[in-house]
Formats: structure tokens, sequence, C-alpha cells
């Protein structure tokens, strides 16, 4: 069974209770349980992990890269809060594994603060879910796992046994 993996970056542990006037009520358990529901509707496993470093969440992308080359990660949603509009190295680390990634934001982050509508992440990024609050979790796992289902079933030149 494939797995996607879901990760989330600074802050979002604090879901629940940091600025529920923006982020909501829901706490990043509450998350993570949707994102194992809609995944398992599609029969998928879900990874679920949350860091306060950029490090740590390279690392993790990194790691990411060779199982889904391998076949057996299907992709990643990541949310990766405020390191978004700043980290180079998130759409680095990205495009350097070649990773079908999809980019979450609680928030719409285009209709907040100026500094917030530039994403570092986007252009590496396979799609983008914004402002659906928690419920952009499972609209990301949906997306993610029918893009990827939609390119592998593409045929290459050397898989259609043409000349």
């Amino acid at each position: 069974m494939r797995t996607v993996l879901v990760l989330n970056g600074p802050n979002l542990n604090l879901l629940g209770t940091r600025e529920p006037g923006i982020y909501g009520s829901a706490t990043l358990a509450d998350v993570e349980r949707m994102c194992h529901d809609e995944a398992g509707k599609l029969g998928l496993q879900v990874d679920f992990r949350q860091s306060n470093h950029e490090g740590q969440l390279i690392d993790w992308i990194q790691e990411a890269g060779p199982e889904c080359a391998a076949g057996r990660l299907l992709g990643v949603v990541l949310n990766p809060g405020a390191l978004t509009h700043t980290s180079l190295a998130l759409h680095d680390a990205i495009k350097a594994v070649a990773l079908p990634v999809v980019e979450v934001h609680i928030s719409n982050v285009h209709a907040r603060e100026e500094v917030r509508r530039h994403s570092f992440v986007s252009p590496a990024a396979l799609g983008i879910v914004v402002g659906f609050g928690v419920a952009g979790y499972p609209l990301a796992i949906r997306g993610l796992y029918d893009a990827v289902r939609s390119a592998e079933a593409i045929p290459t030149s050397a898989s259609e046994g043409g000349s």
C-alpha cells in the first residue's frame, strides 16, 4: 500500500489555540485524523509529521524522494507554514528529488499581509490548496492522488511499443 507523507512546518503544532480567528479551532491531531480518513478512502496510508525546524523538513523531503521513485510513496502534502515565504531551501529540496508535492495553507494567504503572498514553494509544487481551512488537507491528498495516478496512466514512448 502506498503512503502519502503529510508535512507540517513551524507553529502548526499550535493549531486550535493559535489565532483561531485565522486558523480555526481544529487541532493538528484533528487534521491528522482527517488525513487518515481521506487517504483510507483512496487505499493509501499516511505518514503525518510536524517540525518547527526547516532542516528537519528538508531532511524528510530528501528522504521522500527515493521512496517516491521506488513506488512506495505517492508524494507529499506540505504545509510549510511561514517557511513558505522565506525558504528557497525547501524549494530546492523538492526540485532536487523530483518529488510530487501539493502545497497547502489553511488561510487564504493571498488575502493576508503582502509578505504572505509570495511562496518560494509554489513554483516547485504540483498544485496548491489555499483558504479552505483544515478541509484543505483532504483536498490536497485527493488532488495529489488524482494528479499522480493520471500521470502514471500516460504511456511513455518506451512503453507504447512503437519505434
